[in-house]
């Protein structure tokens, strides 16, 4: 697994919440790259490629994805990702309003790195969008398969 160091991956279908993730995230000059998708279907084509089109040479240090997307669930997208040898390791963050019990045990059945609940105030969402981004850009040391 090859990856880019600086950049990092948004999946998710809100404008009001990528606007406000974009905000949040400005200040961290460690991510030079910020790539948005708004499905699911984009996020496996972008990751593991189709039959059509290969995946993004550089991964993104780590995903950041909502688990409600239209076409493929975030859910099916980690399925995906940990099933493709190149991405398996690939840290994903699941940051979402769903603070239900299923949604959370399936997450991490499918190895999601961290399971975050959207705070529903502006304020507080960026915020916390800003810490998330820090944490996993600046602090966290991502396995390469390479390595092992």
């Amino acid at each position: 697994m090859t990856i880019d160091y600086r950049k990092m991956l948004l999946v998710d279908d809100d404008p009001n919440d990528i606007e406000l993730i974009q905000l949040a995230l400005q200040d961290l000059t460690v991510i030079n790259t910020l790539d948005i998708l708004t499905d699911g279907a984009q996020a496996i084509e972008y990751l593991v490629g189709t039959s059509d089109r290969a995946p993004v040479a550089l991964l993104p240090r780590f995903v950041l994805m909502d688990l409600k997307l239209p076409k493929l669930t975030g859910i099916e997208v980690l399925r995906t990702i940990r099933q493709d040898r190149r991405t398996r390791f690939l840290p994903v963050v699941i940051m979402t309003s769903s603070s239900e019990d299923r949604d959370l045990r399936d997450c991490y059945n499918l190895g999601v790195n961290s399971y975050v609940v959207k705070p529903l105030g502006f304020q507080q969402f960026q915020e916390f969008s800003k810490l998330v981004g820090s944490y996993w850009m600046n602090i966290n040391s991502p396995f390469s398969v390479l390595a092992s």
